[in-house]
């Protein structure tokens, strides 16, 4: 038998698959044998071994090299269409059920530490019978609620949710707060406690607010924009710290070059593009240019273009005028990948400094 959590959210986008990377990456160096599975897959993907998977489990299969149990740990993957079908009577919830209950009694065999992921905030699922709440309370499992940053707010979004897993008798043993302002991580830390005070579980301290966990990668921005990325190969994993928009004379752009900026230029302005595809190999601005997105309708010149090819900078180009490529991006929320190795050690790193896993694990007996 497994020892096992339900790590669930306030909301979507507070960080609850990076806490569970977290609690995988630190399970797995006191425990033997650690298994991960998303009961209810709302957001399906194909995997690198071809199955279709929710992909959150795809990505904790590729990341932690379990592939060979992704079935089990996406038992149900919702597809477009399906919450129709159960309401019709079409898919059995009943089926459902006995498919992530099956799942689970399997992963809990094969493991010493089980961790099970919700979908989104407490009620997700609710429509098709298999909210957060009712499937922690199913499988038994002692809930982590993975909140935002702040106090208020927090404690607000934390009380609305417990309403549901009280509801459903499922146990909650932690609040862990995420996204933390660093200079006020002890004072946070120290109301949530004076605020939950009389409830029985306890306040944890997850990340700080990591700006850089929540920039995208290119291959993020090239996937959001459905546009191919150009250039070295090796830089689509890096990530993108600054969007700016080369507006001004070329000089002045590179003057106001950034960390890590992807620097958005309208196919028109040649001699903007030529500079920056020269200084790209210039080491004191190789680490400030993450790389080029050129909009418009009009065709880049066959000289430049054949510098930006020459030089290796990667880019995009696309026929979208600037302001819909900046507003695009703005709007996008980066989501772990896989392929986004920056970020997951990066997390792993910060798991070791802020993951008191020891107390995590001691609540869950």
């Amino acid at each position: 038998m497994a020892r096992k959590v339900f790590v669930a959210a306030t909301g979507q986008n507070s960080g609850k698959t990076t806490t569970s990377l977290s609690l995988m990456y630190m399970a797995r160096k006191k425990y033997a044998r650690v298994g991960f599975i998303k009961p209810l897959g709302p957001k399906p993907t194909v995997a690198r071994n071809g199955m279709v998977a929710d992909k959150d489990a795809a990505l904790m299969a590729e990341v932690f090299g379990l592939e060979d149990d992704l079935a089990l740990m996406s038992p149900v993957v919702l597809m477009p269409g399906d919450t129709q079908k159960v309401l019709d009577g079409e898919i059995s919830g009943q089926d459902l059920e006995r498919k992530i209950l099956d799942a689970i009694d399997e992963l809990d065999r094969k493991n010493d530490f089980l961790i099970i992921e919700g979908a989104g905030h407490t009620g997700v699922g609710s429509v098709i019978g298999f909210s957060n709440a009712r499937i922690a309370r199913l499988v038994d499992a002692p809930v982590l609620i993975v909140t935002g940053g702040g106090i208020g707010n927090v404690v607000d979004a934390a009380y609305m949710n417990m309403a549901l897993f009280k509801q459903e008798g499922a146990e909650v043993r932690a609040v862990l707060a995420n996204k933390i302002i660093p200079d006020k991580r002890d004072k946070t830390l120290h109301y949530l406690s004076l605020a939950f005070a009389r409830e029985s579980f306890k306040v944890i301290g997850g990340f700080n607010y990591q700006p850089i966990l929540a920039n995208p990668t290119l291959r993020r921005i090239s996937q959001v924009l459905d546009i191919e990325l150009h250039g070295n190969p090796e830089a689509a994993g890096q990530i993108v710290h600054h969007v700016q928009i080369g507006a001004a004379s070329t000089q002045r752009v590179t003057e106001m070059l950034q960390e890590s900026s992807l620097l958005i230029v309208t196919s028109s302005r040649d001699e903007l593009l030529v500079t920056l595809a020269n200084i790209y190999n210039i080491p004191e601005y190789h680490h400030l240019l993450a790389g080029l997105l050129i909009p418009g309708m009009a065709q880049v010149s066959s000289i430049t273009q054949k510098i930006l090819d020459r030089s290796g900078v990667p880019y995009m180009r696309i026929s979208k005028n600037t302001a819909e490529v900046f507003n695009i991006i703005n709007d996008d929320v980066s989501k772990l990948n896989a392929k986004d190795t920056q970020k997951i050690e990066l997390i792993k790193e910060l798991a070791n400094k802020r993951f008191n896993f020891d107390a995590i694990d001691a609540l869950l007996g």
